[in-house]
């Protein structure tokens, strides 16, 4: 039986590595659910899109080189859109230009209706997530950030904010992409 200076030793040994692993944890987790919104600034534009662009329900992210389209949006605290709903062509690469005019943080994130609900549920189940899809932008007060994206399907798509409380008060646009 080990004496006391060992079993002191071991108990210190287990204990490290418990601390080493939760720390583990803690890590990978802040990375992929941080604690706020905000990201540094960059304008998605002057990056080119991935070469295997995921398709979405609602497109794809846009090669900056064929915007056909730019269109501003404007986020506020009084938890609005505007505009609040667009019309676009189908196949049509448009640069999306959201600002928040509030002080708050706010996002922009396109979507089907069922895709928008079952994220807002998952953000108020984890409202500090972080996420970085060609889709969405997280936009600090005062900011703009830029979205490039192709609609490459007809039919009623959405963009709404899924901070907390916000796609709830009814922060929510449309997106009616036509032939």
């Amino acid at each position: 039986m080990p004496d006391i200076n060992q079993r002191k030793g071991i108990w210190m040994t287990i204990r490290l590595m418990l601390v080493s692993l939760a720390l583990t944890f803690a890590a990978s987790a802040a990375h992929g659910h941080g604690s706020s919104h905000a990201k540094p600034a960059a304008d998605k534009s002057a990056n080119p899109p991935r070469a295997e662009a995921e398709e979405k329900s609602f497109g794809r992210e846009g090669d900056p080189g064929g915007v056909v389209r730019t269109v501003s949006i404007d986020m506020s605290d009084e938890m609005k859109f505007l505009p609040s709903g667009l019309r676009i062509k189908r196949g049509d690469t448009v640069k999306f230009e959201v600002r928040n005019s509030g002080r708050i943080m706010h996002e922009l994130v396109f979507g089907t209706m069922a895709e928008l609900k079952a994220h807002a549920e998952l953000m108020r189940k984890h409202p500090g997530m972080e996420h970085d899809e060609p889709y969405m932008a997280h936009v600090a007060p005062g900011k703009t950030e830029t979205i490039v994206w192709q609609f490459t399907r007809t039919g009623e798509f959405y963009y709404g904010c899924l901070i907390p409380g916000h796609f709830e008060a009814g922060m929510i646009g449309k997106v009616v992409v036509v032939q």
